[in-house]
């Protein structure tokens, strides 16, 4: 009965320019992963590079390496990967830390960019380390958060507001801010903007540049394949390098670390934002995804992304299946994920992860699927579909093991 839509499946694969591209990354047998939006796929380059790293740079090199292997300038070569990726140049962006100290790093410093003013503005519902973040430097007397529904974002830029902090693909829903509209009106209002990528880096066109974005983070676990608890990557802009003054003054941000001088002075570029010791076996893996998302292309990717979300529809429509869609219904106007709302979202999730169909769950009802164009094919929309299908009318998420919260969901 449904054959003719895995024959569609088929056709679209072997007519896909980006096919060849699956083999690069280990991908479990019986498993389709639509979770790449939370944690991408091992490249299977990764694991050799990481070796080499461990036994030779490491365990030859040993200290030596920071020179030999130029481990010292990862942060900066590997910033300057990504750079390109999302619209900024390769001296605007660095590789360092995690999102959230990177967000607290950038909020800060807006902050004292912008004396007389100590409104964030954001919209309830953002991710919620964007929010705790402003709620700790508000604890701290130095910010006072300010929360609009996202229609409303625009009439809430006022004279306090030293900054507009947005995820540019929400998390939960998919939906995309107008980058340029958003960034233009805060600027307007006299305000800074810094643009949470998470979920947009690697996976849709992004022109931080173009819009006249002034600061960004983002992370490397995602789409950039960069391993679970990846370093994440900052930008600011060219014409705030010399200005911005973040408040984790570590060595490495110094302009001399090795001089060690007991006074700090910022390093002259982006390099100031670094503040610790870099994590080398983490940038190491990252390199390696962001290298294979670099010679894929984003466009490339934005294009099977929305072709590959375009056709999971299709299968659930065909196979009767009816959720409600709180992600936009254009793909032009949304991330590369598809969310539905269904008071039972968990223990359907479970249910499909039981069968090998890993999606994940947003609280309290949300049922997300992730698109990572990499590595999944137009067959795995339609078993995915399938899966679902039977599963809502089966009832087997009903079941008692199905319903068990883990401590991760």
């Amino acid at each position: 009965m449904h054959e003719p839509i895995n024959s569609r499946a088929r056709i679209l694969d072997a007519g896909d320019p980006l096919a060849g591209f699956r083999d690069r990354f280990i991908v479990p047998e019986g498993v389709i992963y639509l979770d790449g939006n939370s944690l991408g796929c091992l490249p299977k380059a990764t694991p050799a590079r990481m070796e080499q790293v461990v036994r030779e740079e490491w365990g030859e090199g040993l200290i030596r390496s920071w020179n030999t292997a130029d481990w010292i300038d990862w942060p900066l070569r590997i910033g300057g990967k990504i750079g390109p990726l999302i619209g900024a140049s390769p001296h605007e962006v660095i590789a360092c830390d995690s999102t959230s100290v990177n967000l607290f790093k950038l909020i800060a410093a807006a902050l004292e960019m912008r004396p007389g003013r100590k409104t964030v503005l954001s919209e309830p519902g953002n991710f919620p380390t964007d929010l705790y973040l402003i709620e700790g430097l508000e604890k701290q007397g130095l910010a006072k958060r300010r929360l609009a529904p996202r229609e409303q974002l625009a009439c809430a830029l006022d004279e306090d507001v030293a900054l507009l902090l947005l995820t540019h693909a929400h998390y939960k829903t998919g939906e995309v801010f107008d980058m340029a509209a958003m960034t233009r009106a805060a600027h307007e209002a006299g305000a800074l903007v810094l643009w949470d990528l998470s979920h947009s880096g690697g996976a849709l066109p992004v022109d931080l540049g173009g819009c006249g974005a002034d600061f960004a983070v983002g992370c490397g676990y995602k789409y950039f394949n960069g391993g679970p608890g990846a370093p994440a990557y900052a930008f600011v802009a060219e014409r705030h390098l010399q200005t911005a003054r973040q408040p984790l003054t570590g060595w490495f941000g110094h302009a001399a670390p090795f001089a060690f001088s007991d006074d700090y002075e910022p390093a002259p570029g982006i390099d100031r934002l670094q503040c610790g010791t870099p994590p080398i076996l983490g940038l190491a893996a990252l390199e390696v995804g962001v290298d294979l998302i670099g010679e894929i292309g984003v466009e490339r990717l934005h294009v099977k992304s929305q072709a590959l979300s375009e056709f999971f529809r299709q299968c659930l429509g065909e196979r009767g299946v009816t959720l409600d869609l709180v992600s936009p219904a254009d793909p032009a106007q949304r991330g590369s994920q598809l969310s539905f709302r269904h008071a039972e979202a968990y223990a359907i999730c479970q249910a499909l992860i039981a069968r090998g169909v890993i999606g994940d769950f947003r609280d309290p009802d949300i049922l997300r699927f992730g698109f990572a164009p990499a590595y999944l094919r137009f067959e795995d929309m339609a078993e995915a579909a399938r899966h679902l299908a039977e599963v809502l009318e089966s009832g087997e998420w009903q079941r008692d093991e199905f319903r068990e919260r883990a401590a991760v969901t």
